[in-house]
């Protein structure tokens, strides 16, 4: 299937130049990898004619066309593509158990320090909303409060769902923002907007009452009618209760798929100052300005944490207060700083 002469809506065009232009900044010389799937297709090919725009040269991969889905890995076209790349684009609708094949495409990556825009479940509406941000100001916004976390012992957060949480810092590990403007040392969601890090140790309730990450995202959607209550312990989850029996069934087997599953893995502020709720996509709602959490996978390449895990879900809540040790970032979801 060819990218370029795929048709597109072209409302898509301003996210997808904001994307090219804006985020990962390509320029002619550089070669581009770009990674799709049938269901993001016209997404895909408005990226496509946005990189053919700026002059650089570009494979383009649509997976359907080269394995079954779900994958069970990443084909070895792309990886080997990706070895000769500058940038990548990856806007693919996850399926369930795809989780090892992206991590064998960021390996790839993060090893050539390629500007990787990591787009997993785009929609056309995320197109017209969190890819329409100004990134200039996410940016701004987001160093701003690098400067404020690094050096504190802890953050707090909490939200009128119930959500009363203490995050301890390790000082070993680093803050990095994935801000949408994307460089080599670290690959970033688009849209993009977040600062974050491997907690040294979380402690208290977290109210789930945006969404979950992940291939649960897509099934179980906005939890502000059936929140999602975690309690942690000592960085681990060590209870699960929502109303919706199956979500919690399955959240408790997703985060004890191996011995590090059920662990805190990332500790995040979103700064994404163009999105104002959530809309049911972990990809953009966990950008909401507030806090999220992940269990699983640290991504320790860019923290330094030391351990791992084959798992990695988002979970996100609404309308928080957030304290880095005294100072207070955030109250009822409005950023103060």
């Amino acid at each position: 299937m060819n990218l370029l002469s795929t048709p597109f809506d072209p409302e898509l065009s301003p996210g997808a130049r904001n994307a090219v232009r804006a985020c990962l900044r390509i320029q002619p010389e550089e070669k581009v990898t770009v990674i799709a799937d049938r269901e993001s297709i016209e997404i895909a090919a408005a990226i496509a004619r946005e990189v053919e725009a700026v002059g650089a040269p570009a494979r383009h991969f649509v997976l359907e066309d080269l394995t079954p889905r779900p994958l069970v890995d990443m084909p070895a076209a792309v990886l080997e593509d990706l070895e000769t790349s500058r940038v990548s684009i990856f806007s693919v609708v996850a399926q369930t158990g795809e989780l090892r094949s992206r991590m064998q495409m960021t390996e790839v990556v993060n090893r050539r320090k390629i500007r990787h825009a990591h787009m997993v479940n785009i929609s056309r509406r995320i197109m017209m909303e969190g890819m329409r941000a100004d990134y200039g100001a996410v940016d701004a916004l987001s160093l701003r409060l690098l400067d404020i976390v690094r050096p504190c012992r802890e953050v707090r957060a909490e939200n009128p769902a119930g959500t009363r949480i203490v995050a301890s810092m390790n000082p070993d590990y680093k803050w990095l923002k994935t801000s949408g403007i994307i460089s080599e040392n670290t690959w970033g969601n688009l849209p993009g907007g977040e600062v974050w890090t491997t907690p040294g140790e979380v402690n208290g309730v977290f109210v789930v009452d945006g969404v979950v990450g992940d291939y649960l995202c897509a099934k179980y959607g906005d939890l502000g009618r059936t929140p999602l209550t975690l309690i942690v312990k000592e960085n681990r989850l060590a209870e699960a209760h929502c109303a919706n029996k199956e979500l919690e069934d399955e959240f408790w087997r997703y985060t004890h798929t191996d011995e590090n599953s059920d662990r805190v893995g990332e500790f995040a502020i979103g700064t994404n100052i163009g999105v104002r709720d959530v809309i049911g996509n972990i990809l953009q709602d966990e950008k909401i300005p507030g806090v999220h959490i992940a269990f699983g996978n640290p991504y320790g390449d860019h923290t330094g944490a030391q351990w791992f895990s084959s798992t990695h879900i988002d979970v996100v809540g609404r309308k928080f207060d957030i304290w880095a040790d005294e100072r207070q970032l955030m109250r009822a979801g409005e950023f103060l700083v």
